[in-house]
């Protein structure tokens, strides 16, 4: 392994950003144990959490590196922007099951991406909780989201997937970005 980078985990209260980290751990430790893990119903019942009032720091070793994730409570918002200088990439979790957050979690992600500290830093936007049988279709989420005018006009490597903390759909994909992603 060689070197220790720092992640940024974003968004609103209540989007699964606590759950996606658990879910992650579980997955890399099922793995370094060498056990199986075939689809998402053996990684057990989803943890339970608690909503995130400061910050949590999660260690999580991959294939090529160790990587600190710092997950900041949604309710932080404010001052987000204080964590930016120490970080590598950056996760925004977005809750696709309500309707009601996604403009406002566009808005959010809207000063994330201008902010100077963040302008060579990888972003993923996860469309989280596509489980929920509430939930828009990917393709009317991120019409709504504009994601497509978000990638044309931001400085970022930006990536989009649909997932689900809570079932575990879509984390394997999660795991393979946090890998593929370097420090600028």
């Amino acid at each position: 392994m060689s070197r220790k980078e720092t992640c940024l985990l974003l968004g609103a209260t209540g989007v699964g950003k606590t759950l996606l980290l658990k879910r992650l751990q579980n997955i890399l430790w099922v793995k370094s144990n060498a056990l199986s893990l075939q689809g998402s119903g053996e990684l057990g019942a989803p943890p339970s959490t608690l909503p995130t009032v400061g910050t949590n720091l999660t260690d999580l070793t991959l294939k090529k590196k160790k990587l600190t994730v710092r997950e900041l409570g949604g309710c932080m918002g404010p001052i987000w922007p204080s964590y930016f200088n120490d970080c590598s990439s950056v996760i925004f979790m977005v809750d696709s099951a309500n309707i009601a957050q996604i403009s406002s979690s566009c808005i959010q992600l809207l000063s994330v991406l201008s902010a100077e500290p963040l302008h060579g830093a990888s972003v993923l936007i996860l469309f989280n909780k596509r489980d929920m049988p509430c939930t828009m279709s990917l393709m009317e989420v991120q019409s709504l989201f504009r994601l497509d005018d978000i990638i044309a006009s931001a400085t970022q490597p930006i990536e989009a997937l649909e997932v689900s903390a809570h079932s575990g759909e879509g984390l394997q994909e999660v795991l393979s970005w946090l890998e593929s992603i370097s420090v600028r």
